[in-house]
């Protein structure tokens, strides 16, 4: 079976995308939970040939208790019937015991993704559960190193990004010394944001080994023209992600997410000559 990393690049050479399909259901843009489910479904089934990857965000799921939970479950089930590729965005972090019950949760059974995003600043240590789970399971982990909010500027400044990527490199390297991995990417990928074009270059020269997520094209102002240096030659390495801009496209017209997905994707190709 394929690791994420593995499915990912194949996906990305295969259907020529490197678009991150992000589903985050609004509650209050719907007439009730059925009604978000229904649409949410069809946004995913609509725009999967046009995506390398699905990226349900966590919190409105959870916004929905258990009911949202099943939603989650079904979600990741229709993504793995159509060969979607699913990174869960949660941005687990903890220490020890609850670490570990964390990356069971969201990297193992059927609730949970192949990948899982992931808060390093309780210190390194704390990855270990979530980078271990995802090598026993295949899976892998995204750890945040420059997000895309103006106010990560607070604690990911002054070289404490570039730590990170440090960080992330070696735990790289661990993958060649486990053979647990084949193929260019490593289990630990990293998130650096789509808004700040002029550092991509530099993480993607640090983090030779990893996945890039690009988080916050389109509505955060993310541009495809500006994310070439996330890539390595030949297209594949990072994979850009637009949420808003697809799933609420025009409202709820799925044709609309359609249209929305597939400018990404071609404006993407377009920049990287795919």
């Amino acid at each position: 079976m394929l690791t994420f990393a593995q499915a990912v690049t194949e996906r990305t050479l295969r259907l020529n995308t490197r678009l991150c399909v992000g589903l985050d259901p609004r509650r209050d843009a719907y007439r009730d939970a059925a009604h978000l489910r229904s649409h949410t479904l069809e946004v995913l089934e609509a725009c999967a040939p046009l995506a390398a990857c699905v990226k349900p965000q966590f919190a409105f799921y959870e916004a929905l208790g258990v009911e949202g939970m099943t939603i989650l479950e079904e979600v990741c089930a229709a993504a793995r019937t159509l060969g979607l590729p699913v990174l869960l965005d949660a941005k687990r972090g903890d220490i020890g015991s609850t670490a570990q019950a964390y990356a069971q949760a969201w990297l193992s059974g059927r609730h949970a993704g192949a990948a899982l995003t992931v808060n390093p600043f309780l210190g390194f240590e704390t990855l270990t559960p979530f980078v271990d789970t995802a090598r026993e399971t295949g899976g892998a982990v995204f750890v945040l190193v420059k997000t895309s909010n103006p106010g990560q500027v607070d604690l990911q400044g002054s070289g404490v990004s570039e730590r990170v990527a440090v960080e992330i490199k070696r735990l790289n390297a661990q993958d060649s010394d486990l053979q647990a991995q084949e193929g260019p990417y490593g289990t630990v990928g990293a998130v650096v944001g789509a808004t700040h074009a002029a550092d991509l270059a530099t993480f993607r020269a640090l983090m030779p080994r990893s996945l890039l997520l690009l988080p916050g094209l389109g509505a955060q102002g993310g541009a495809a023209a500006d994310l070439k240096g996330a890539f390595h030659e030949g297209g594949t390495g990072a994979l850009a992600s637009a949420s808003r801009g697809v799933q609420y496209a025009d409202g709820l017209s799925v044709k609309a997410s359609v249209a929305a997905a597939r400018s990404f994707r071609d404006e993407l190709n377009g920049v990287l000559g795919g």
